[in-house]
């Protein structure tokens, strides 16, 4: 067979790398055997490349081959590649395929394999699964793993005639293969150290009818999982998308979680009977440990995740500590099915909120778990950690006052549950009470299950407190207690942001989004902090990479803020409308779509409503949070434009006295001095942006920065400030805490 310099059969059109095949003719691409959707021109800009393999193609000559010209924008070929990489499951970071070379082109990187081999491998049987991955079926974890048939022997092997006999052959094989076996045999008897008492808890599969019961097959890994977080001497890793998980094997998890077991089932609830295939298997063989099939009524539940339980922590430990009762109580908040079901659907949603309508649904599961079972107080909860979710993410005022009342509300039905101590600690943290928030976290630490999240809320303090150090510290310890996750990893990530590492934030974002692949926050993280150090088209890669995963109010404001500084300003303010049409209620959306509007002259006259609001809003969220030094940043720049120059110096003034150093707050108040002080004032807030790394094409293409006469159209259409409203004087500090921080 005549073989192409791509590596396929010439004239075939077939492209075979890694799990990926590509027919030119079919115009498809499968990836592990499963269609991946692309649009025309993002396939066409991928047989550019696969056809010149190892060769940059520059930017201008994809262009060309894929829209025929050059008088289309750039962002369509950088939207292409967003698209392929998430196709191939590709990482810009670590990038298997497509390479990047920054302001020149692209260049496929991967390895194509010939046809010739292809058929080779095929006519010698299917190839290997991957050890421990229970015939590659990770549906069937109580399949027994099947030996695979040896290879025969090729010509750099030689035959036995022609150098030792059969016979001293087969005692040759013989002797090696007593070997072998006595080596794992006493590999195996070795006694497991500390660090090896560990384990991650993979997504549970759900093999019923229809995809109706994953929340349930999802709901008992989370609570198995947060079961064992509190054995003492066990160290569980973090949940994993089950996207992550299913791309992996033993071998690989282990490396990436720092574990040295995996635990995977599949459930199936078939009427009153339940059936779960449970298997622990060992990271550093792949080999399963063991693998059982729990099969009860329904109703047994919660004793079924108990069995499981202990069987896990026997096998883990020599002795087994007395945490029978302890795990019987963590592992049966109620005895009510109906309250459990409602409670566990609402764990699913909350774990997949992304705006505050998935927010509502999941409070309103946990009000229908509580109306089943008033003394739910796992449920309640529930309502209080989906407050502090729209609080920390939303920035809704009102929604912390919502979760206090519901996290009492809790602790009074479950006096002494140190969770709900974390969470009150949480809300004290958020208000300023630092001294409060650490009796809280003292108490929550007395549970061993709790001190990643303890070690997090106390980095917040310190962060809170300007103890950058401390904070990082502390972040790292609670990435110590808790392996592989990701939320923690873009935690430090965003402190790392706020100190003005931004090298080592993209190191960190992009090592979260690793972990969770499947994860458009940590996505949209990651472009904006791109944004900040003017790496704009990787950054546009990131926003379109979170936007296809899921739409999110974040990924679109992050867009719209790039597409500002590109000085695409109708573009921008397309992006936060999109924005703003999925969540309303947070000020920097406001905010960026007022700037929007106002640095282009045929909308300016608009501009004044959108910073009305968004002043209102951040007025709104410092009365529960005086603390945050954005937030005092954004509305003196909001009341600058609006011409309240006494507030808007006072917040400036404000948030620098919380934190001076932050590049954000110090490009803000470089646009509110334009307007309301002196050419030294601008000058030395942008010698600070830029110690703290904020771009130069941030400044040099900010239009609101060092000449005030862009107010002039919005002072023409007769709609100046209005009511001047005080600043809000900080009360205690507190930082802003997200569940997945996000460079502003």
């Amino acid at each position: 067979m005549v073989l192409s310099e791509a590596g396929g059969a010439a004239g075939s059109g077939h492209y075979r790398f890694g799990d990926i095949v590509v027919d030119e003719a079919a115009r498809s691409l499968l990836r592990a055997g499963v269609v991946q959707p692309l649009e025309p021109k993002a396939f066409t800009v991928l047989l550019a490349l696969l056809r010149r393999p190892g060769e940059l193609i520059g930017r201008d000559a994809l262009l060309d081959a894929a829209w025929g010209h050059r008088h289309v924008t750039p962002g369509v070929l950088t939207r292409a590649i967003a698209q392929l990489r998430s196709a191939l499951g590709d990482d810009p970071q670590q990038p298997r395929y497509i390479q990047t070379r920054h302001a020149l082109g692209y260049c496929f990187i991967g390895a194509l394999e010939s046809n010739a081999t292809v058929v080779l491998s095929t006519a010698s049987g299917p190839a290997p699964a991957p050890a421990g991955s229970a015939g590659a079926d990770r549906g069937s974890p109580g399949a027994a793993a099947q030996p695979q048939r040896a290879p025969e022997p090729t010509a750099l092997v030689p035959a036995p005639s022609q150098r030792w006999s059969r016979r001293t052959w087969a005692l040759a094989a013989a002797l090696a293969a007593a070997v072998a076996l006595g080596m794992l045999v006493w590999s195996q008897w070795q006694p497991r150290g500390q660090a090896e008492a560990s384990i991650a808890i993979l997504p549970f599969t759900n093999l019923g009818a229809g995809g109706d019961d994953d929340y349930f097959a999802e709901g008992l890994a989370v609570e198995l999982h947060d079961a064992l977080t509190g054995v003492r001497g066990l160290k569980v890793a973090a949940q994993m998308s089950p996207a992550a998980a299913r791309s992996s094997d033993a071998r690989e998890l282990g490396k990436l979680l720092g574990v040295a077991t995996v635990l995977d089932a599949s459930v199936r609830r078939d009427g009153r009977r339940l059936r779960i295939n449970a298997r622990l298997s060992d990271c550093a063989t792949g080999f399963t440990l063991w693998s059982r099939s729990y099969d009860r009524e329904l109703s047994d539940v919660f004793a079924t995740q108990k069995e499981i339980a202990l069987d896990v922590v026997r096998s883990l430990s020599k002795v087994l500590p007395s945490e029978e009762k302890a795990l019987s109580e963590r592992l049966m908040p109620t005895r009510n099915l109906a309250a459990f079901d409602a409670y566990l659907r609402g764990l699913q949603r909350l774990r997949r909120s992304e705006n505050a309508e998935d927010v509502a649904h999941a409070v309103s599961l946990f009000e229908q778990a509580l109306a089943e079972d008033r003394g739910l107080a796992a449920a309640q909860a529930g309502i209080c950690r989906s407050e502090l979710w729209r609080f920390s993410n939303l920035r809704e005022a009102a929604a912390l006052d919502r979760a206090a009342d519901a996290c009492l509300q809790s602790e009074a039905m479950a006096p002494g549950w140190r969770r709900i101590d974390l969470l009150i600690g949480d809300i004290h943290r958020h208000r300023g009470e630092l001294v409060q928030a650490r009796e809280r976290y003292d108490r929550a630490r007395s549970d061993p299950g709790l001190l990643a999240d303890v070690l997090l809320g106390e980095g917040a303090l310190h962060a809170a407190q300007g103890d950058t150090e401390q904070a990082l510290a502390a972040f790292e310890a609670a990435r110590v207690a808790r392996p592989g996750d990701g939320g923690i990893i873009g935690r430090i990530g965003f402190q790392q942001f706020r100190a003005g590492r931004l090298q080592e934030a993209i190191a960190s974002y992009g090592e979260a989004a690793r972990l969770r692949p499947d994860d458009a926050g940590l996505w949209a993280s990651l472009g904006g902090i791109y944004l900040n150090v003017g790496r704009n088209e990787e950054a546009l890669e990131a926003f379109e990479r979170s936007l296809a995963i899921e739409p999110t109010a974040l990924a679109y404001y992050n867009r719209g803020v790039l597409l500002f500084y590109l000085g695409d300003y109708a573009a921008a303010a397309t992006s936060l409308h999109s924005a703003l049409r999925l969540e309303s209620g947070d000020f920097r959306t406001w905010g960026a779509l007022g700037a929007a509007l106002l640095a282009d002259a045929s909308t300016a006259a608009a501009a004044a409503e959108p910073f009305r609001r968004a002043r209102e809003l951040a007025v709104d969220f410092l009365r529960v949070d005086s603390g945050d030094a954005f937030a005092h940043a954004s509305h003196g720049w909001y009341s600058a434009v609006l011409g309240d120059a006494q507030s808007a110096r006072g917040s400036a003034l404000a948030a620098e006295a919380i934190d001076q150093a932050t590049g954000e707050v110090s490009l803000l108040n470089a646009q509110t001095f334009t307007l309301v002080g002196n050419r030294d004032d601008v000058a030395l807030r942008l010698q600070r942006a830029r110690v703290a790394g904020v771009a130069e094409s941030r400044i040099s293409n900010n239009p609101f920065v060092g000449d005030p006469a862009f107010v002039a159209p919005l002072r023409a259409a007769g709609r100046p400030a209005g009511a001047a409203i005080a600043s809000v004087s900080p009360v205690g500090q507190s930082t802003q805490e997200k569940n997945d921080d996000v460079p502003d």
